[in-house]
């Protein structure tokens, strides 16, 4: 395939939150749904305990109701909750809550991935995560499967046919995406691969989504996939953002949603001789399930719904440099391959001709010659 070289990915983080008094968006707070994040944890695991009148004797003597709205920072990195340094004295790291406290540096686990020398086929391919060739989360085999690559790189000659499988940590299971159209990206070739619309569609639209229904049976619509048993219980709901791709019923309880294809769709652009990334979009939205808990007279007349609190744009773009590498590598891959076959066209053209030639010399009729050149070499007299 050429000398290997370098890829440098350029990376973008977007972060868009949701306000949740007239549904409209802001980009520098956002309104979060306290009882069903962290708060609404410990209300469904003490409802039916007496501990239950501690913590609502808690929320009373704080004034916490269900929202608050705190800052994007506070909300991802952490911030010091009333609730929580009340509820855990003794116990000063758990005073914080961000949707990533105390994860700033660190990674989502050990992978074990083969290197393709036996098949191109398996390169990148990750065969266990934390230990372990499979999960223990969902209700099926299949849901439990660890399929694909980190997300990062893929077995070169991809074609148009197949689907590119990835393992998500973020939503705990395995995706897939299919081709869909050939992008040019700064003068490199690469196949777009998007995520079909039944890879989070309900049960009874794809059968194998089954499993992802927990408890069993209890199944959520399409394009929301609970991933509660693999967040420490808490009520979080994974999605598209607007949720897009999604029941309509979801769109329509949230005033604001309006899903496009071009701004919520996640995708990979894939250049398919070398199965290098070249550029890519993981649109995730994080949502929370809010109900009301009646040993909990703070959820108030709280209807169930999935609310959407915030979602993730992370976007890569190769740069300019490594793409004028990676033309020049796939240049001399495309010349390297041709000539074999411009050899061979070059002897099939010789072969042409000396059958041509051959056969004009096999028709032409024979010269007699003159009569001295016939006459026998010995004479006699």
């Amino acid at each position: 395939m050429g000398r290997p070289t370098t890829t440098n990915l350029h990376g973008v983080l977007f972060l868009q939150c949701f306000k949740s008094s007239r549904g409209v968006r802001r980009r520098n707070t956002c309104c979060q749904p306290k009882g069903t994040l962290h708060i609404q944890t410990a209300m469904e695991q003490l409802k039916d305990k007496p501990e239950r009148l501690i913590l609502s004797a808690i929320l009373k003597s704080t004034g916490e109701g269900l929202f608050t709205t705190h800052t994007v920072d506070d909300l991802l990195w952490g911030y010091k909750d009333a609730v929580l340094s009340l509820l855990f004295p003794l116990h000063p790291k758990k005073h914080f809550f961000g949707l990533f406290y105390g994860m700033n540096g660190t990674d989502d686990g050990r992978y074990v991935i083969l290197t393709g020398e036996q098949d191109y086929h398996d390169f990148a391919r990750v065969i266990e995560w934390q230990d372990d060739a499979i999960l223990h989360w969902w209700t099926s085999d299949i849901c439990n499967m660890i399929n694909g690559t980190d997300g990062s790189s893929f077995h070169p000659l991809i074609t148009k046919k197949e689907k590119v499988y990835i393992f998500s940590s973020d939503l705990c299971r395995s995706l897939y995406a299919i081709f869909e159209r050939t992008v040019y990206v700064k003068g490199v070739t690469a196949f777009r691969f998007v995520l079909p619309p039944n890879l989070f569609a309900n049960a009874s639209v794809n059968p194998d989504n089954a499993g992802f229904c927990v408890p069993s049976g209890n199944c959520l619509g399409s394009g929301v996939l609970n991933v509660s048993i693999c967040k420490q219980d808490a009520p979080i709901m994974m999605s598209s953002p607007h949720f897009y791709q999604g029941d309509q019923k979801y769109i329509d309880n949230i005033i604001g949603m309006h899903p496009t294809k071009e701004e919520h769709e996640t995708y990979l652009d894939i250049n398919p001789l070398t199965g290098i990334l070249i550029r890519a979009a993981k649109r995730l939205q994080v949502n929370v399930h809010v109900q009301k808990i009646a040993a909990f007279s703070e959820t108030g007349n709280a209807r169930m719904l999935i609310f959407p609190v915030m979602y993730i744009n992370e976007s890569v773009l190769i740069d300019d440099e490594s793409a004028k590498k990676l033309k020049s590598v796939l240049l001399l891959t495309s010349l390297l391959t041709a000539v074999p076959f411009v050899i061979m066209a070059f002897g099939v053209l010789l072969g042409i001709i000396f059958i041509i030639v051959a056969c004009s010399q096999h028709g032409r009729p024979q010269d007699e010659g003159k009569v001295d050149e016939k006459a026998p070499l010995i004479r006699t007299s």
